[in-house]
Formats: C-alpha cells, structure tokens, sequence
C-alpha cells in the first residue's frame, strides 16, 4: 500500500488516478510514500524519511527545495503543457484588453456617476480616450518556445499578428509544432527593437532572471507593452515602471500583483490567474498523478525537474531501483552484489543527469532484503527500492 500526502487541495479527477486498492490518499498521512502538491512551500517543511517522491500539480517547482531532494534521491516532478491552453487564453485576452484599453475603460465607466443620461452624456464625452488599436498587423515577441510560448505564438499568428519568438534553446517537438511563419531573433535586444508586444514564457532560473532589464530595455521599440504571466523575477519591475514613466514602454500587465506595481501607472496586476481554470488544474493532477504512480510502481521517470529520463519495459516480475551519485563503477559495485545473490539479471537501463544516476535492474527472481542493503552501504548511493 502506498500513501499519498497531499499539501493542497488537488483535483478529484487527478486523485482518482491512484487505485484505492493499491493506494491511500489524505491531507493528513504518516510516513508518506509521495507527496503531492501544488504552491505549498516546502523549504521550511520536515521532509518524512520515507518519502520517495514528489509531484507538482504544476509547472513551476520555486515552492519545493529540489537540490534538497536530489541529495536524498528523491525526484520532483512537475506537469509541463499540462495548462498550457489556459495561459495561451489568458495571454490573448491580455492582448485584446491591452489593444483595447479595456482595463482603464472599465474603470472609467464603473465610476460614472449621475443620471443615465448624464452617464451617456459622459460616455460619448470621454470614449475618445479609450480608442485602440486592432491586433492584426501588429508584432508580437515570445520569449521561450516551450509548451506555452508555441501555443501562444501560433494563436497570434492566426489572429493576423507577426509574430517573432526567441528560444536558444527551442527542443525538436516545440519546434515541430511553431507555426513556419515565425520569425526568428537571434537576440532579446534584437526582438525587443521590433516588436510592439512582448510575452514571456521561461522558467525562473538564473540564466532568466531580469531576462526583461533596464539594459535591454534601451533597446526596446517606443510604446512596448510587456505581458508576463510566467514567473515573478523574470522582468525587472523597476526598470520597466521607470521605463513607462519615460515614455518608452506602454504598459505592462503581469500575474504577480505587488505594494511596488499595484497602483503605478500604466501596469495592470492579475491575481495569478494563469493556470486558474478547472481544465487546467484537472489536466495538471491527472498529469502528475500519472506519472507519481508509474513510479513508485515501475521506476519509471517522466517529467521529472532533477532526474534523467527512464523508461524501461517490464521483463521480469522483480525489479530493483538504484539512485545514486553520478559517479564512476557504480554500475559494476550494483551488478556484483546481485551477482553474488545468484540472481541473474534479465535486463538494466542506467541514466544520468547532472550529479544524479539511476539504475532500473530487472532479475529473474525475487530480491532478497540482504542485497538491497548491501547496495546501500556503498558510498554514494541514495535509495535503492525494490518494485
């Protein structure tokens, strides 16, 4: 029986993933086997010793110390694309309000005051203010090229927008996917001279911190809006205020309302609505879910923020797990002492990533306990766990 904690309301439909019969399900569980979460924090936490997994309901995974749970072999998955759809829309309804000035209209006309035909009086008086632009025709930037900024980028594009996309570091699928009339930049400086809008869609790293600077704002073309429904951190919030007071940038409209950007001109803060639709948060805990359970279950790894990719079909009814340091002859130190066991192994799939490595080792019969902690005396090993 596996138990699964979970540190957040998780939707049903996610949770129904998990077999009763094999697995039990709380908010308030001893000795968790996975713990599944969505923007709990979890630095301050106590991390049970019986933990083997975690999963995120989520793309982001800034709420879970995953260098800590490297060290102790554990894996962090997350769910990429998962709501994808969701902040595409929300992304194109910021774009439309923008264009539109659908945000300060609103506001306008909620405090009309006075008879309604004064209010109409009012209205035709002060609507001149308002007027927009259409989206057609116009240039939007996407910065990042994953699950998101391609269904952004194409949504734009069919809109009638040119749209122009940065990603050093596109992968193969995304880029099957990009619509073959986006254009390429070579530069963020270099698609910030061109484009009226820009929308970033990147993780929160160090390599994208302040990836929207002052520096890279002197580049950018006069009336930019900016559109960031990825991460807090990744635009520079002062510098693109003191840019719209100089009058080179538009407006910006952000996920991530703060005492700083709430009430200053020209920015518009959403209360971290990205991924907030019922479809969005169904597709992410199905997701994850998912993959949790092939886990614990199989061994096997997808979507994982800090384990090598593993998947290896079932050739043996016994199957033993290794996790350990990425460092040479552990696979010869794993294979002696199953050797030793006289157990012959059927098949073995070994991957790494970065300072981790995993060993999935299918034998021809039943895993004694003596060899599992044999295996964990050697130095660096992490966890080793019999499926």
């Amino acid at each position: 029986m596996y138990k699964i904690l979970t540190l957040n309301n998780i939707s049903v439909k996610g949770l129904e993933c998990f077999p009763r019969d094999n697995y039990e399900v709380a908010s308030e569980i001893q000795h968790p086997d996975a713990v599944l979460l969505r923007s709990f924090k979890m630095h301050d936490w106590e991390i049970p010793k019986t933990l083997k997994a975690v999963g995120r309901a989520g793309a982001g995974v800034n709420n879970i110390p995953v260098d800590e749970m490297s060290q102790r072999g554990i894996p962090v998955f997350n769910a990429p694309g998962a709501n994808a759809n969701a902040v595409k829309e929300l992304v194109l309804a910021c774009l439309f309000a923008a264009a539109r000035n659908l945000f300060p209209a609103w506001e306008y006309a909620s405090n009309l005051q006075g008879s309604d035909a004064e209010i109409s009086k009012q209205v035709e008086a002060g609507k001149k203010q308002f007027v927009g632009f259409e989206l057609s025709g116009r240039t939007l930037g996407v910065i990042g090229l994953g699950a998101i900024g391609v269904k952004v980028a194409n949504a734009a594009q069919a809109l009638g927008m040119k749209v122009i996309g940065f990603d050093p570091h596109i992968t193969v699928k995304s880029a099957w996917q990009l619509s073959a009339h986006v254009k390429q930049a070579s530069s963020v400086e270099e698609m910030l001279s061109e484009v009226e809008f820009v929308t970033v869609h990147v993780p929160l790293i160090k390599a994208t911190r302040n990836k929207i600077s002052a520096e890279r704002l002197e580049h950018a073309r006069k009336g930019l809006i900016i559109l960031n429904f990825s991460r807090q951190g990744i635009v520079d919030d002062a510098a693109v205020c003191e840019a719209i007071k100089a009058g080179r940038v538009a407006g910006y409209i952000c996920d991530f309302p703060s005492n700083f950007l709430k009430n200053h001109p020209g920015v518009i803060t959403l209360p971290h609505l990205g991924a907030s639709t019922k479809e969005a948060e169904d597709n992410c805990a199905i997701m994850v879910a998912n993959q949790l359970r092939d886990y614990l279950e199989n061994g096997t790894v997808h979507n994982s923020v800090n384990f090598p990719e593993m998947e290896m079909q079932r050739n043996a009814k016994n199957r033993l797990l290794v996790i350990n340091a990425n460092v040479p002859h552990m696979i010869e130190k794993i294979s002696t002492v199953i050797a030793n066991a006289n157990l012959n192994i059927v098949d073995l799939l070994n991957k790494s990533r970065n300072n981790i490595a995993c060993t999935l080792v299918d034998v021809n019969s039943a895993i004694p306990k003596s060899v599992v902690d044999e295996i964990c005396t050697k130095e660096g090993v992490l966890m080793v766990r019999r499926l």
